[in-house]
């Protein structure tokens, strides 16, 4: 019995080392393909990673041919994307068409992408570290749906990221260690393809063991894969501590420049350096020069017997750090050149990679090209009983109900930040399923972004219980937080990149998970910015959250120009998946929200940002709803113009007081005179946008909803724009109809002050936009 499971081991790591292989070929040929073989029409290089991808072909393997469960999930290194379509193409689920068009339209991405590739991707990677820190706050959500009775424990699988050891230098992923420790991080696997090669340089020797040093700390165990079974058999002979110590010695540069140098460079240097070590000289003399270079770079990442060992050896839920040495284009002739980052492989080259593998010519798109049929019948049947081939398809989670309308806080001041807080805690304390979907989280502002209300009525989550001291000791506190498994908050350190990435992996739960969680995160305004590479990241991948910046704005006087966020509305307007709105009103963010909670489930739909702002300004008398619907399409006239207008003020967000006693101020001297609320700069943009591409592409359109508000206005007619924010937010106004523009806003770092003093400097103030309308018919 025992003899009959060890053959059955060695028939799987042969049939796996099989596999590899076929990785190997097929990623360097898709590569090939595209820069030598495909026609190129614009002349340049169209890229690929040869030597990144020869690199991890033995950890892919062993992962998704042995270690994979069908119930987790991997991020792959961005540069490894290749191996992953090669992995699909072998399963049936990638087209020959696609890896043909390998970085063309339409064809294989550059990096795996999860909304541009037809293939499985459970995480978009591409940005680095990005794809690293988002498993581990997919696991954390994980957890949440586990505590909240959505996902069942047993079907609890690992989040999963293969990363190159550059990424390691991304700071983000030490902030996310530091947050999963907060949150005891569980269920999560990094496996580091430690080539010790980047871009511009070999990895630092010093950096040995801080790495050990620094995940152990933050409680994950680290299995450092180093060397390979050869190398253990040769190190076990007689001789064989003298080579592995020398191993051990010699610096990452040095062992990258002999592998590329190949066996007799290696025999040169060994004896060098180990030649009066009889027992050492012997054993290295008992290697020709191939299987010499072969002993020497057959490091643990290489080796898919050490490999499935490891992975088999972690059959728990403890987050575990595989720091897997490998080599950097192992297999090719690149091997340890200091430039094979980019580099690939020429025509002979190819030629003489293709006849090793045994593949002839006209075959190289074959799956297993270059095996009998026998052969290939074994493995692709070994393929297709894999946990990834009984991977289910990404489940369709049922939407969650929004009710028709939400109640509109009442105050005839009031700020929209506060408002928000209030449309939270009346969900907070209804019996709507929505209000069980929400899941709030905030980068150490849950106050003062007016989340603490909510968090009081649903608390904080935590997978242990954990009671709120100040609360037990009976000490006074509008905070009353208390943390158990049943809470829908998720507290977060001031790390902004964490928030997003965290935002990320909560909008993601319906594809990952089969039910719908709607995130709500809040953040100060100005430290979007912070965190604007995660937040372009989880829009890349179509995660659907309902982000709320605030306090904005100079509006925020007196924290000075470092909290006075300028440039948020264009970021609102530009990102993709993301729509951006900004109410001036109480019920403005009402409809927003509600809107919001919507549009976040549709097929078609995106995440959201408000930009909200503290100041409470007075709030306006509606005489019925009949505004609401051009809000949501972006804008609406607060005071309609009259017949042939020559003018009119649009604005956005908290300066509508402002403009209201501009507009009242010049009602009678500029008759007809309009006040256009702008509810949302990107969705008017994007709109007017839509319908000049539809004219382009010959598509049938009607006129955007920009267009039909201003043409309420008379031919020629001027507009004073003003927002809490960049002008250029609003001044593009003047090119849908042509006309005259005097822009108000700022496009300066603010400073302390006063809302009066800093309104009247920044020229936000009434008497500037009077100003600003005086200019429209001023003589040049």
């Amino acid at each position: 019995m025992v003899t009959t499971i060890a053959q059955d081991r060695q028939e799987t790591v042969a049939t796996i080392e099989a596999l590899e292989k076929r990785l190997l070929w097929l990623s360097a040929w898709t590569i090939h393909n595209a820069n030598n073989i495909r026609k190129k029409r614009d002349g340049l290089k169209v890229g690929g990673h040869q030597a990144s991808c020869a690199s991890m072909t033995a950890i892919m393997a062993a992962l998704y041919f042995h270690a994979l469960r069908p119930q987790d999930k991997v991020a792959v290194k961005p540069h490894g994307g290749p191996l992953l379509h090669a992995i699909h193409y072998l399963l049936g689920n990638q087209t020959l068409d696609k890896l043909q068009r390998f970085r063309g339209l339409g064809g294989v991405q550059s990096y795996p992408s999860r909304t541009k590739d037809t293939i499985p991707v459970d995480f978009s990677t591409g940005s680095v570290g990005l794809g690293v820190a988002v498993t581990a706050f997919t696991s954390l959500v994980q957890d949440y749906l586990i505590a909240h009775g959505q996902v069942r424990e047993e079907d609890a699988g690992r989040m999963i990221a293969l990363m190159g050891d550059a990424e390691l230098d991304e700071g983000n992923i030490y902030e996310c260690l530091i947050e999963g420790y907060k949150h005891d991080l569980r269920n999560c696997w990094w496996i580091v393809d430690y080539n010790r090669q980047s871009l511009d340089a070999t990895t630092a020797d010093r950096m040995f063991r801080r790495f050990d040093d620094i995940f152990e700390t933050c409680g994950w165990r680290v299995v450092t894969l180093k060397y390979g079974k050869l190398q253990r058999a040769a190190f076990a002979r007689p001789g064989g501590k003298a080579i592995e110590d020398w191993i051990e010695n010699c610096p990452n540069a040095e062992f990258a420049a002999l592998t590329y140098q190949g066996g007799p460079a290696w025999r040169e240097r060994l004896l060098a350096d180990l030649g009066k070590n009889a027992a050492a000289k012997k054993l290295i003399g008992s290697f020709d020069d191939e299987q010499l270079a072969e002993l020497m770079t057959n490091l643990g990442g290489h080796c898919v017997e050490t490999l499935m060992d490891a992975f088999d050896a972690c059959d728990d839920d403890r987050p575990t750090l595989f720091i897997a040495y490998t080599v950097k284009g192992h297999g090719l002739p690149l091997a340890g050149h200091k430039d094979n980052h980019s580099g690939m492989m020429n025509n002979p080259q190819m030629e003489q990679f293709r006849a090793s593998m045994g593949i002839a010519e006209g075959q190289e798109w074959e799956p297993y090209g270059g095996l009998g049929d026998n052969v290939a019948a074994r493995l692709d049947a070994f393929v297709h009983q894999s946990a990834l081939a009984l991977k289910a398809a990404e489940p369709v989670a049922p939407a969650v109900p929004v009710p028709a309308r939400f109640p509109v806080p009442e105050g005839a001041e009031q700020s929209t930040q506060a408002a928000f807080g209030r449309v939270l805690l009346d969900l907070a304390k209804s019996g709507e399923e929505l209000a069980d979907r929400i899941v709030t989280t905030a980068p150490d502002v849950t106050q003062t972004t007016n989340l603490g209300a909510f968090v009081n009525q649903r608390g904080l989550f935590r997978r242990q219980e954990l009671a709120d001291v100040f609360h037990k000791a009976k000490i006074p506190s509008a905070q009353k937080w208390a943390a158990h498994a049943a809470g829908q908050h998720i507290e977060l350190g001031i790390a902004e990149n964490n928030f997003f990435i965290a935002l990320t992996s909560l909008g993601l739960a319906a594809p990952h998970f089969g039910t719908r969680l709607l995130p709500v995160g809040t953040v100060y305004d100005p430290f979007v910015s912070r965190g604007l590479d995660a937040l372009n990241y989880g829009c890349y991948q179509d995660a659907r959250f309902l982000l709320v910046g605030t306090p904005a704005g100079l509006t925020l006087a007196a924290e000075g120009g470092a909290h006075q966020s300028i440039n948020t509305p264009l970021i609102g307007m530009g990102q993709p998946n993301l729509a951006y709105y900004e109410p001036a009103y109480a019920d403005e963010v009402a409809l927003f929200m509600r809107w919001a909670f919507d549009h976040m489930q549709q097929p078609d739909g995106s995440s959201v940002y408000l930009r909200l702002s503290t100041r409470s300004i007075p709030q306006i008398a509606r005489a019925d709803d009949g505004w609401e619907a051009d809000a949501l399409k972006g804008g609406y006239w607060l005071r309609a113009p009259g017949p042939d207008a020559t003018a009119a003020i649009a604005f956005t967000g908290v300066v509508a007081p402002e403009a209201l006693a501009a507009w009242e101020q010049l009602a009678d001297d500029i008759p007809g005179l309009g006040l256009l609320a702008v509810t949302s700069p990107d969705v008017l943009h994007r709109g007017w946008s839509a319908r000049r591409a539809a004219r382009w592409e010959g598509k049938a359109s009607e006129p955007s909803h920009v267009e039909t508000l201003l043409s309420a206005l008379a031919p020629g007619a001027g507009l004073v724009t003003v927002l809490d924010g960049s002008p250029g937010a609003l001044s593009w106004l003047g090119g849908v109809k042509g006309m005259r523009v005097s822009p108000l806003g700022t496009d300066r770092f603010g400073q302390t002050g006063d809302l009066p003093d800093l309104y009247r400097t920044y020229r936000l103030d009434t008497d500037a936009i009077v100003d600003a309308a005086a200019e429209l018919f001023l003589e040049d």
